[in-house]
Formats: structure tokens, sequence, C-alpha cells
């Protein structure tokens, strides 16, 4: 009898070390979410900043072997469905471009789209609380023309120190009732890459974006200003410029209000 007993334990003993009545083993842990970082510089546009999520998305998966959840198409979809800032919905029709505030933006890697934009408005909301618009309203612009002013201001501008310059001629115009004629408006509206010429039949375009043809603002910013063109479109400086032009360093501008001055000046920096 003892020895049967002790054959039972045994083969206990000896299933139990076999597996056949152990736990299962516990679930795999998933991995916790990595921090990545995407940087969006100012002027940039929507698309723009869809193309650069999808970049970074790739070098997160290649080189850091990191799954980013975010994608493009995600993004453009959660950009396109965002609501629009409350004191601009009236002006903006729903238009997103503007709000998306450029910035270095640090973000888990199981981020979704909709809560990024969230944090880009958000971004943008801080931002334009510091804009001083008494001087822009008493030239009867809105908020949503301030934005758009800034926007040009971000496309034209490389040096710092003309941000406001730019702002004046763009005022001084509006005020004479002058085209803007800024060739960056124009690009936006036609799609027209920045390493292509603006062609004749580019300038006699009917868009709404050609401001060589059309007077007043454009219908909606065209790229995402930071927060520099934001203040310098709320308080421009005080010159009576109506012509800019690039100079032939690639980067500056020459500013005039005199037509003569203008159309005197070289046009070699337009090759840049």
């Amino acid at each position: 009898m003892r020895a049967q007993v002790g054959a039972a334990a045994l083969a206990a003993v000896s299933l139990a070390a076999c597996g056949g009545e152990s736990s299962p083993p516990p679930p795999p842990t998933t991995p916790a979410p990595k921090v990545l970082r995407i940087v969006f510089p100012e002027g940039f546009t929507r698309a723009q900043m869809v193309e650069r999520v999808g970049a970074v998305r790739d070098i997160a998966r290649v080189k850091r072997k990191v799954a980013m959840r975010m994608t493009a198409p995600a993004y453009a979809a959660a950009t396109a469905a965002s609501p629009i800032p409350v004191q601009f919905r009236e002006d903006a029709h729903e238009q997103i471009e503007g709000f998306l505030f450029p910035a270095t933006y640090a973000f888990f890697s199981n981020e979704r789209a909709e809560r990024f934009v969230r944090l880009q408005l958000a971004a943008f909301r801080k931002a334009w609380r510091r804009v001083d618009m008494r001087y822009a309203r008493s030239k009867n612009l809105t908020p949503y023309d301030v934005l758009i002013i800034a926007s040009m201001i971000e496309r034209e501008v490389v040096v710092p120190s003309e941000r406001r310059l730019v702002a004046a001629v763009v005022y001084n115009r509006l005020r004479a009732g002058m085209p803007l004629q800024i060739d960056a408006t124009l690009r936006y509206g036609l799609q027209i890459p920045p390493t292509e010429p603006i062609t004749k039949s580019h300038l006699a375009s009917d868009s709404p974006y050609n401001t060589r043809i059309h007077p007043g603002l454009t219908p909606t910013p065209i790229a995402n200003p930071g927060l520099a063109s934001m203040r310098a479109a709320a308080h421009p400086a005080s010159v009576d410029y109506i012509y800019f032009v690039r100079k032939p360093d690639c980067r500056s501008h020459f500013f005039t209000a005199s037509a003569a001055e203008f159309d005197a000046y070289t046009r070699e920096g337009l090759q840049c």
C-alpha cells in the first residue's frame, strides 16, 4: 500500500515537472510608448505638416524601431474635422489653415491624431492671447484678417527684422486699394512648388489667391504663422513703403514708397 502511495506521489511530481499541472505563462506585456518629437517650422502649410507626419513616422519605424500610431492620413482627417477657435468661426468658414500652431512637439508613439491636433490648437490659442489687436482694430481689421496677413509675412520673410516692414506694405496697400501682389499667395492657391517659376498663365489665373489681380486679402491664411509674425501683422512698422523686392542676397528685401525706385531696382533676387 505504501509503495502504491509513493508511486502515485512520484507520478504527480513528475507530471507537475513536465508542466501538466503548472499555471499558464503570463500574457506578453505591451511595450511602453516611446516619446517622439516632430518639428513644424513657422510658415508650414497644413499639407506640409501632413507630409512631415508621414516622414517622422517612417523615421521612427526605420531608425528607432518604434511603431507610431498617428499616420499622415489620420492627421489630415483630424485637422479637417477639428473645430476652429471660437472667435474666428464666423470668418474662417471651417478652414483650419492658419490655426495649426508651428512648434516642436513631443508626443507618445501611441498618440491619436485627434489629440495631437488638439495640442496644436491649444498652442495657437495660448499664442494668440499674446497678440495685441488694438492697432489692427483701429484700421478695421478683424482677428482673421490679421492671421491672414501673418501667414503672408511668414511665407515672404526670412530676416526677422523685416516682418513689421512687410506688414506695413500690406496695410498701406489695403488702405490705398492696391492689389497686394504677393507671389506667395499665388503659389499657395495654385500649388506651385517653390522650385518652379511663376508663369504668365499663373499670373492670369482667376484664383482668389491671385493677389496680382484681386485687391484685398486672400480668403484664408496661406500658411500657419508663428507668434512673431502674428504680432507683426497686428502692429506693422510706421513707414510709407508700398513696394518690396528680394535683394540678390536671396534673404533680405529692398523696400520703397517710390514706384520709380522699385522699377529701377535689380531683379537678380527673383532668380533665387
